[in-house]
């Protein structure tokens, strides 16, 4: 069987610098999809630009940062003079400084919700108007199973709960112009940003209470990306899928 529909598309992948979103970069490259990597952070954008052209791929780098709108819309009207068009978005960008309810500090409050959730919505609101005029789209989301709450987590929760809200309300506005809107929950995944949320002993207790007994890899997450991201995925809209490996479940230590 022949992989999903996206040769010849246009994509920007947000926070492609490194980790999930590198991974989703290199997977939409690799299937013949023109991709935008952007970063905040210029060289990583570059050198992930790089890279996926020496496999022969094509791609991009443009920083810059998500939460700044008219950084954002430079990037968007960047895309559309080099290549006339912008069809698949993956809102990847995304930080997290974990604390306690009671030590959470209020500008880490703002620095998590701008990035996680004012970003998804400065792209998706700046890739649009175009894909609504071309009457094609992909708009895939990342959020995180911690949109279900999670310890020292409720900046971070309260960012990706509403990543998951403006997802379906995307889809409904947009779902007539065939422009989709997905959600992909990552669980906890081997990535810096991953590992570094947790000291060793906590992570073992948290592989304890983990169905599948490991951490996710990065292009396990890239792979539901591209099934929304594809021709084939024209009647899935509003939809959150988790790619977990089972933590969504709120599973305990195995106690048989």
């Amino acid at each position: 069987m022949e992989g999903m529909t996206v040769r010849g598309r246009v994509a920007i992948v947000t926070g492609a610098g490194s980790g999930i979103g590198e991974s989703i970069a290199r997977l939409l490259a690799a299937e013949g999809t023109r991709v935008v990597i952007n970063d905040v952070v210029s060289e990583k954008a570059e050198r992930v630009a790089e890279e996926i052209r020496h496999e022969g791929g094509c791609a991009v780098p443009i920083p810059a940062g998500v939460s700044d709108k008219k950084a954002v819309a430079a990037m968007v009207d960047q895309v559309l003079s080099g290549f006339g068009r912008v069809d698949i978005l993956v809102n990847n960008a995304g930080i997290a400084a974990n604390r306690g309810l009671l030590k959470l500090q209020e500008a880490e409050w703002d620095l998590v919700l701008d990035v996680n959730l004012k970003g998804t919505f400065l792209c998706s609101q700046a890739v649009a108007a175009p894909m609504r005029e071309q009457r094609y789209g992909r708009i895939v989301n990342i959020a995180s199973r911690a949109w279900l709450g999670w310890y020292t987590q409720a900046n971070y929760a309260a960012s990706k709960g509403g990543v998951i809200s403006l997802t379906r309300t995307l889809a409904l506005e947009l779902g007539k112009y065939q422009i989709t809107a997905n959600a992909v929950c990552p669980g906890m995944v081997e990535t810096a940003m991953g590992r570094g949320q947790n000291p060793p002993e906590i992570m073992e207790r948290l592989m304890k209470a983990q169905p599948m007994g490991r951490l996710g890899r990065p292009e396990e997450i890239a792979w539901a990306v591209l099934y929304f991201a594809s021709d084939e995925a024209r009647y899935t809209t509003g939809q959150t899928l988790f790619v977990c490996g089972g933590k969504s479940l709120f599973a305990t230590p195995d106690l048989s």
